[in-house]
């Protein structure tokens, strides 16, 4: 063998017997034998944690966990009373009315143009979804389950009838056969990853009622004879959300562990060959912009300050909206419903010069009143909205993350009719929606609606609807 050779082998052997001197020194601080990977060591508290390297595999799971937290739809049902203004395709009746249609979009498709009654909704870029109706069975007995403001609302909010069993149409008794739509969204085990403090919201704004009993105070059931009563009261409703202090702990703790292990890590990268200093390189820039996102998440979590009862019914809803946007932010729920107006509703729109509740004014046949409240009631579901724009969410408005599904009872309200059902989308779930769709489907099935709504969310739900009214159809043009 000649010297050079002999002097190259030696050469070799020389760097691998310095192996184990070197992974010795960093052994001694860094590793804690994780198969060929070492463990970055830090110290929170007087404890000892670490971290694998170079893949981080620990803190990478925690980065797609917060990530998915942070991005997670949300659900909310918002509701107004006595449908829309009546017009033909109402029925023949209201057909001899002679009143316009001035709820339905004359264009269709994407970039739709709004409508007269729609045109407050159009900063938010809504969709809407127009021609539907029940498609349940109605059981002659006992009679009068086809009454709008009983089989339309249960239709509108579960996807089935009422429950034949309890109907009783003289004293307007009844109750739902399952729960309803926020309530299947909130108890479905695949919606969450982690329960948060609430699994759902139920928020009312006018205290008006038809009746004080049953479905005449709650559009929320969890099944049949158990409802979930609004809580009318901006104060209330923040005493509830906020009077108890947003837990942190988990973000500080893992804010800390990062803090640590990141100082550590200034130690080990002078040792390290530059091969492997920017693959740790790269892994620290990931674990920086977490810490900045743990930061972002305790600051996020400041609650407003407690608002005032009172105000009209556009303030009102306005800061109910601000305190349920507030709730989402800070991850204390991602499910609510709204009642703007409760069934039948008998609140009194003054302001309008309306002398009369909404329900009487409806029956009376007052079509430009009826219209007036309408329109005023699209108004404030703008501002409602204009809360989820206001709050940012990974850097987009929070309204993008939500799908808020607007609907109410029936089609009209001078001669309930179940014909023409409103629905109304705001928000892109997450990216699974487009914004400002006009979807047009004269006799369609509600519960398609709502289906295409479950799968916007994630939710693999075959089929929707009971008694007469199941699909398995959704709105392809809706999605992206």
């Amino acid at each position: 063998m000649s010297d050079s050779r002999r002097s190259l082998k030696r050469s070799k052997v020389s760097h691998r017997d310095a192996q184990p001197s070197v992974a010795s020194r960093l052994s001694d601080r860094y590793s804690v034998g994780l198969g060929r990977r070492a463990l970055l060591r830090g110290v929170v508290g007087g404890v000892i944690t670490h971290l694998a390297l170079p893949r981080l595999e620990l803190f990478s799971s925690m980065a797609l966990a917060q990530d998915a937290q942070a991005n997670d739809p949300f659900f909310g049902l918002f509701y107004w009373a006595n449908g829309v203004p009546w017009h033909s395709a109402h029925g023949a009746l209201q057909a001899q009315s002679g009143h316009p249609d001035v709820w339905t979009p004359s264009t269709q498709g994407a970039g739709y143009t709004p409508s007269e009654l729609l045109s407050p909704l159009s900063r938010h870029q809504v969709s809407v979804i127009t021609g539907l109706e029940p498609h349940t069975e109605i059981p002659g007995n006992p009679a009068g389950q086809g009454d709008g403001h009983m089989r339309g609302f249960m239709v509108s909010m579960t996807g089935d009838r009422p429950q034949p069993e309890t109907f009783d149409h003289s004293s307007h008794t009844l109750t739902s056969l399952r729960g309803t739509l926020d309530q299947e969204i909130a108890k479905n085990p695949l919606f969450y990853q982690e329960t948060p403090r609430f699994r759902s919201l139920e928020v009312g704004v006018s205290e008006a009622r038809f009746h004080e009993y049953g479905h005449w105070n709650a559009i929320s059931y969890n099944g049949p004879n158990s409802q979930n009563l609004p809580i009318s009261s901006p104060g209330l409703l923040y005493d509830r959300l906020f009077s108890v202090p947003v837990d942190t702990s988990e973000s500080d703790r893992r804010q800390a562990t990062l803090d640590a292990v990141l100082a550590e890590a200034s130690h080990l990268r002078p040792m390290l060959g530059s091969d492997d200093r920017q693959r740790l390189d790269s892994h620290l820039e990931h674990l920086r912009s977490l810490q900045n996102r743990l930061s972002a998440g305790a600051n996020r979590c400041e609650p407003p300050m407690r608002p005032l009862n009172g105000g009209d019914l556009i303030e009102r809803t306005r800061v109910m909206g601000e305190l349920i946007a507030a709730a989402i932010r800070c991850d204390l729920t991602r499910v609510f419903s709204l009642q703007l107006t409760a069934p039948a509703t008998t609140h009194l729109f003054s302001n309008l010069n309306v002398p009369d509740g909404m329900h009487k004014t409806c029956h009376d046949g007052h079509w430009e009143r009826v219209r007036d409240i309408t329109r005023y009631q699209m108004e404030a579901f703008a501002v409602f909205l204009d809360a989820f724009t206001a709050v940012e969410a990974s850097g987009a408005p929070l309204l993008q993350r939500g799908l808020i599904y607007g609907t109410s009872e029936y089609g009209e309200g001078w001669k309930h009719s179940v014909k023409e059902l409103p629905v109304v989308i705001a928000g892109q779930a997450g990216g699974a929606l487009q914004s400002q769709v006009h979807v047009r489907s004269p006799g369609g099935n509600l519960s398609v609606a709502q289906l295409s709504a479950l799968r916007a969310l994630g939710l693999p739900y075959e089929s929707f609807g009971w008694n007469g009214g199941a699909t398995n159809d959704t709105f392809g043009a809706l999605f992206t």
